[in-house]
């Protein structure tokens, strides 16, 4: 194994060498890169997303080939990865994938579920950059230059730590391809599922593509490959070798798109989602809840979340909303628009509450979220507030205790208001958190 920069995934320690060992934990799961600190442009894709769902949920799948789909005349929607060691794959005839694995375990979709996880997930990527652009509930691409000295590490430390979070909070696990472009991040987080991390940087590209079949090209098909086939052009290495006008001339503006992505150049930006209304977070309880001293340590914790993704975005909102539902599902919204628009998470929480206590009647309530809309950039948020002269102090505290989050991840720092007096956490980190 040649020397180079190198990168734990577990442990994140960065460090030089040829050794296939973590210095600082003894870790085997390294990243070494001769560009790893230098590509930016990630595709990260859950791993088998809706099976990892259901075994999450149920620790008895953990070891049986699991099918989402159903219906003799359905498809699969999606399998785990010891279905597809028995050929089942996504789209397949049920039937077929019966036949193919019949012992497997076959679970109806249950998309409200999956939707809400693939939130959860979305919401990590946007606190790591505001550029995040979806392909599905389970997959987007990620630009995070410039966000080195936000972070304090490089886009590849943070990716991986970001794995691990997913990981360790959400229960599933991701593959991330890092590169120079959307084309071979995309291709490079399909090399080493599940739980992968690839890298294809500049200098091996147009090698690397070489050995590739057209088929890995988006938007070769059936049809055209049989095309190209035709023609003699299995490889794009094959590709690399004709000249873009004859390309152009053959097969029409495929043929131009052949030319540039053989060569690895793809030009298009990473485009966020369009821009949001409101950013908010909300948890579904466990059990109903209805007292001050249970709801209040949640509504903290989901201003925690709401204010972070501000941050992340460079945004900040004028009105507070706060969202309560009822054991019986009626839905209660509140809110409260501010002199100033606001990013901290201090502000956000303290209109909730004022919001909140209004409503603590004995009424107990299976969902409490809470939220900021009129959405601005950052730049005119949080002046100081001459009636509220302690709120400067809270600000700043609130922006160290950020950069010790960023550090040393979300646990870094948890307030008092989160704990019960015994040390224990509070009723609200028991609950399920689908924003």
């Amino acid at each position: 194994m040649s020397a180079g920069p190198a990168l734990c995934r577990d442990c994140l320690t960065r460090f030089e060498g040829a050794s296939p060992r973590c210095p600082n934990c003894g870790g085997p799961r390294t990243l070494r890169h001769a560009e790893l600190f230098d590509l930016s442009i990630a595709h990260i894709d859950c791993d088998a997303f809706y099976a990892a769902i259901e075994k999450r949920d149920d620790p008895s799948l953990a070891d049986l080939p699991v099918i989402i789909g159903g219906g003799k005349r359905g498809v699969v929607s999606t399998c785990c990865y010891i279905a597809r060691i028995k050929g089942v794959r996504s789209a397949m005839p049920m039937f077929k994938a019966r036949r193919l694995c019949p012992e497997a375990v076959v679970i109806k979709p249950d998309m409200a579920k999956y939707a809400a996880v693939g939130r959860e997930v979305r919401a990590m990527m946007l606190e790591l950059t505001p550029a995040v652009e979806p392909l599905s509930i389970e997959e987007a691409f990620l630009d995070l230059s410039g966000t080195e000295r936000l972070h304090q590490a490089p886009p590849a430390g943070v990716l991986a730590g970001f794995a691990t979070r997913v990981e360790k909070e959400i229960g599933i696990t991701v593959s991330v391809g890092l590169s120079h472009n959307k084309f071979l991040a995309k291709i490079a987080s399909d090399l080493d599922k599940p739980r992968g991390f690839s890298i294809l940087g500049r200098a091996e590209t147009t090698a690397f593509l070489a050995r590739q079949k057209v088929s890995i090209i988006w938007g070769v098909g059936a049809a055209m490959q049989q095309r190209l086939e035709k023609d003699g052009i299995a490889t794009i290495g094959q590709i690399q070798t004709i000249e873009e006008s004859v390309l152009a001339r053959r097969y029409g503006a495929i043929g131009l798109r052949l030319a540039q992505l053989s060569r690895g150049l793809d030009a298009r930006p990473v485009k966020p989602e369009r821009a949001a209304k409101s950013i908010s977070a909300e948890t579904t309880f466990e059990e109903d809840i209805a007292s001050e001293g249970e709801l209040l340590p949640v509504l903290r914790r989901l201003s925690e979340k709401v204010s972070a993704r501000l941050k992340a975005a460079g945004l900040s909102g004028q009105t507070v909303v706060l969202k309560l539902k009822t054991s019986d599902f009626r839905t209660h919204t509140r809110s409260r628009t501010l002199p100033d628009p606001t990013a901290l998470a201090d502000r956000i929480f303290r209109s909730g509450r004022e919001l909140l206590l209004k409503e603590i009647n004995g009424t107990a309530y299976r969902l409490l979220g809470i939220g900021v809309s009129e959405l601005q950039d950052a730049a005119a948020a949080d002046p100081d507030d001459l009636l509220d002269p302690a709120a400067a102090r809270r600000a700043k505290v609130e922006h160290a205790v950020d950069d010790i989050r960023r550090r040393f991840g979300e646990r870094g720092v948890d307030l008092g208001l989160t704990f019960r007096p015994d040390g224990t956490r509070r009723h609200g980190d028991r609950s399920r958190d689908p924003a």
